[in-house]
Formats: structure tokens, C-alpha cells, sequence
């Protein structure tokens, strides 16, 4: 695992009109397309064996394998098989596919049509969340100049391949970002998850053999294929292979998003970020968006790969590091993420429904001073009984922050119930995280 950043996806977005057709061809765009396509390369089967031997994992925060996703396409179903993108960038401090959207559309694009010949699809589809109206202009303009160089339509290149692209707004839900969720979106329902099996490979859009895939995952494919499955698995860890995009946000100099090998640490994102704000200390952050386990200062050398963030407990999700300083009051923070699950919760099933409203009143009412110690035992007690009975993962990730900072925080919580309220002042010269907080 190299120190350096890798910039692959991000290479180009500093060029001149990077989104357009001619920019993104003047770079060898759509060449690893008319390599796949080619008869020399082998056809579908040998591209599904360079993503599996690649070692490329779900960019989308599970971290499964996208080779064996595709691999799991029933081949000898007689319905047509379709790939889905998912680009309903929602979870709270991500936001790495919709820059990546923005600056180079082409760069999914080249992806998406390379996936759809390996699974033999011709129709895929990108939901992008219905919010983000400048990044669906963006890609309804690249499809069109796609369409109109021949990348797309009848007989791409002469190759005898045919695929048409929609890009489908949805309506702005967070539930969306599951995929059997977007799937009901996408066939024109309430996004709500459905039951599994049967699985989308399976049965998923229109009950035909589906594959979901994050923008990122896809977008990926292109360089694998110009460069070698080898190449791409020479960068990262040993089960994590490849480089990926960290979206630094929150108390540091320079957020923005950082392509570098899955494996680096947050010491080293820092430090390319100029480092947390002048006077201040690090506090805690997330690994992977609101939804994952919140670390603190401890695990600023843990290895940001699936396995090592895993081993400190946590995940690591879409790779959203928001960075809190000690300026930042954690029960606030978290009572604010576990506002925005309840909100977003799509009302299926009970623990999700009812849990998510009761984790946000028991909050707001610590968050205020109000309640005792065993008020922190009851938040446990919910959480429990919300994590692994849900219907999907959203109340599995509306547990996640509580917990963890009960684990990490507790004293700041009681120091809530014994001051009435937030200890916290941020233009005092001493903060709470100072006076001896867990911080």
C-alpha cells in the first residue's frame, strides 16, 4: 500500500470542460469500452473474470464483491437482464459520486456500458436522487453526446452490442439508496425495501436478472480494463484492493474529496487536508457517513479498508469522514443524525418506524438535561432491540452513532444531565472535551 494519493477517477476533473465529450475522448475515453467490446478480449465471461480477479469491492458501502455480484446473473434466464446504477447519493456526509457525476459523466458512463456487455444487459439505468437537478442535466447531456458519437444505441462501434441509457430522476428519498427500494421507485411505487430472497440477481427491475452497482463500482470498470486486473489489485490492502475516493468534511483546512488507496490511514487524509482547524483537537469522526460507528483521536492509524475499520468497530461505509473537533457537542450531533433517520424512515416495519421516533424523544430530552443515568440504559435497550430486527439496514444505521457514542462519550451525556443541558461553549477558552471529557 502506497502513502500517495492515486488519482484515477479524479484525474481529469481539474481539466478544461472535463464533462464533455471531447474532453473526455482528448484523455483515451471510451478506449477500455472498444477494448471490451472487441472480440479479441474475450467477450462477457472474460470481463466478469478481470473485475473478480481485480479484487474491486461495492463502492457503495457494503464492500461486496463486484465480480461475484455480476457472476450471480442466471445466464440461462430467458428475460432480459438489466444493470441499475445507483446514484442516490443520500447518506449524510457523503458525497462522492455526485462531484464525480458532475465533472466527468462520461467516466460512468464508459463504466456502465462496459458492465451492461459483461452481464449481457441492453437497457441500464442510473437513479439519480431527484434533488440533485444539475447532476441530471449533466447526464442526460452526456447520454445524448454518448448517443450521438455511437457510443450508445444500435451496434455501439460496429460491435454488433446494442444498449440504450435512461436516467431516471427519483423522487428524494433516503430509503432509495437501498436497492430493492430503488428498484420500487424505478417500476414507479413507494420506495419501499422488499423481501429476500428472491434477490435482484434474481428477480429485481421488472422481475427480470438485475445488477445494482454504486457510481463508483462502475465508474472503476474502465480502468481495470485499460490497465489490468493486476494493476488494480497491486493498489490497496490484501482483501481491499484498489484505490477509492474519501470525502473529507467537517473541522479540517481543506475538505474535498481525496482518491488514495483503500488502506490509508485518517492521520495521513489529514495531513493532505491541511490539518484539523488552527487550536483545535480532533474529537471524533465517522468512517463511513453518519450511519457507521463514530470513532475518536484513538483510531486516527486504523488502515481505512473494510477489514481494518471493521476490526475497530466500525465500518467503513462510503468512505464520509466528518471530522468534529472538540468544539462539537456529540449529543447534538448525534440527536441530528438520528432526527434525520426518523424522518427518512419509509414506515414498513415496526422497529424502524417506532424506534427511530423513540431514539429521537429519549434524546432530545438528554440532549436537554432532562432524565437521569438510566436514561442512557434505555437508549441501549432501544438500539438493541432496532439493530438486526429492521426490515433493511436504515435502523441498523440509526443505532449506530447512538451507541457507539454512549461507548466513546457517556460522561459527556451525563454532563448534559447535570447541567441542566449542553455544557458546551464554543467561544469560552475552555471547552468541555478539555476538562477531562472522553474526548
Amino acid at each position: 500500500m502506497t502513502d500517495t494519493l492515486t488519482p484515477v477517477l479524479t484525474d481529469n476533473w481539474g481539466d478544461e470542460r472535463a464533462w464533455t465529450l471531447a474532453a473526455y475522448e482528448a484523455r483515451g475515453g471510451y478506449d477500455a469500452m472498444k477494448k471490451a467490446l472487441a472480440p479479441e478480449y474475450g467477450g462477457p465471461d472474460a470481463l466478469v473474470q478481470a473485475v473478480k480477479d481485480s479484487g474491486l469491492r461495492g463502492r457503495g458501502g457494503a464492500g461486496f464483491p463486484t465480480g461475484m455480484k455480476w457472476g450471480f446473473i442466471p445466464q440461462d434466464n430467458p428475460k432480459p437482464k438489466y444493470l441499475v446504477v445507483n446514484a442516490d447519493e443520500s447518506e449524510p456526509g457523503t458525497c462522492k459520486d455526485i462531484p464525480l457525476m458532475m465533472a466527468s459523466p462520461h467516466t460512468l458512463l464508459e463504466g456502465v456500458i462496459i458492465s451492461s456487455f459483461a452481464i449481457r444487459a441492453n437497457h441500464a439505468f442510473i437513479y439519480v436522487r431527484g434533488e440533485v437537478l444539475h447532476v441530471i442535466r449533466r447526464l442526460q447531456r452526456a447520454v445524448q453526446e454518448a448517443y450521438l458519437a455511437g457510443h450508445l444505441g444500435k451496434d455501439i462501434n460496429g460491435s454488433g452490442y446494442d444498449l440504450d441509457v435512461v436516467v431516471h430522476a427519483g423522487a428524494g428519498a433516503y430509503i432509495c439508496g437501498e436497492e430493492t427500494a430503488l428498484l420500487e421507485g424505478l417500476e414507479g411505487r413507494r420506495g419501499q425495501p422488499r423481501l429476500r430472497p428472491p434477490f435482484p440477481a434474481v428477480a429485481g427491475l421488472y422481475a427480470s436478472p438485475t445488477v445494482i452497482n454504486n457510481v463508483e463500482s462502475i465508474a472503476s470498470v474502465p480502468s481495470i480494463v485499460a490497465n489490468g486486473a493486476d494493476w488494480f489489485a497491486s493498489m490497496g490492502t490484501e482483501k481491499s484492493k484498489g484505490y477509492g475516493i474519501f470525502s473529507l468534511s467537517g473541522h479540517v483546512n481543506k475538505p474535498g474529496q481525496y482518491e488514495a488507496p483503500l488502506g490509508i490511514t485518517l492521520r495521513e487524509l489529514i495531513d493532505l487536508a491541511g490539518g484539523v482547524r488552527k487550536g483545535h483537537q480532533l474529537k471524533f469522526w465517522t468512517p463511513g457517513g453518519s450511519s457507521t460507528p463514530l470513532l475518536t483521536a484513538e483510531h486516527l492509524d486504523v488502515p481505512l479498508d473494510f477489514e481494518g475499520v471493521g476490526a475497530a468497530g466500525s465500518m467503513l461505509g462510503t468512505r464520509a469522514l466528518q471530522i468534529f473537533d472538540e468544539t462539537t457537542c456529540v449529543v447534538r450531533a448525534v440527536l441530528r443524525w438520528t432526527e434525520f433517520y426518523k424522518h427518512e424512515s419509509c414506515g414498513k416495519c415496526t422497529p424502524c418506524r417506532e424506534g427511530t421516533w423513540w431514539l429521537a424523544q429519549t434524546l432530545a430530552s438528554l440532549e436537554k438535561g432532562q432524565g437521569s443515568e438510566s436514561d442512557l440504559d434505555l437508549l441501549l435497550d432501544q438500539c438493541d432491540n432496532i439493530l438486526g430486527r429492521s426490515f433493511c439496514a436504515l435502523g441498523d444505521g440509526a443505532t449506530s452513532p447512538i451507541s457507539s457514542s454512549i461507548q466513546y462519550f457517556r460522561d459527556e451525556y451525563l454532563a448534559h444531565l447535570e447541567h441542566g443541558g449542553c455544557p458546551f461553549d464554543p467561544t469560552a477558552s475552555t471547552t468541555f472535551a478539555s476538562e477531562g471529557a472522553s474526548a
